[in-house]
């Protein structure tokens, strides 16, 4: 008997520690919302969101780019990315932002494709 209550609480708290992990801090691919954001805070913030293929990608005269993201509520943000776009960005089902919102759109440091 004494052995099965030390093996008890030790289940116990791995199945706790699995159930927060799982529901709370397992990465997942739902789409993020731009409301979330603050926008003075200049903080660099990942935000998951799907890529808009009709208005596609421009390049600006310093080397940058510009293109528009649709989040989970269906607001269209324009994004100022950074020089270095990874290839394949039209056929990414959703692509990771790292950045932040600020008056003239979300300023991107940096862009991971997800699929």
């Amino acid at each position: 008997m004494k052995n099965i209550q030390k093996i008890i609480l030790p289940v116990l708290l791995i199945v706790v520690a699995s159930i927060l992990y799982f529901s709370y801090f397992a990465p997942s691919d739902e789409l993020g919302s731009f409301s979330s954001f603050d926008k003075t805070n200049h903080a660099s913030i990942p935000i998951i969101v799907k890529f808009v293929k009709e208005k596609g990608l421009t390049r600006t005269t310093d080397g940058g780019s510009v293109f528009f993201v649709i989040d989970k509520e269906g607001t269209e943000v324009r994004v100022n990315g950074p020089q270095s776009i990874p290839p394949g960005m039209n056929e990414a089902k959703t692509i990771v932002l790292n950045g932040h919102l600020s008056g003239d759109g979300f300023h991107a440091h940096g862009i991971e494709l997800r699929n």
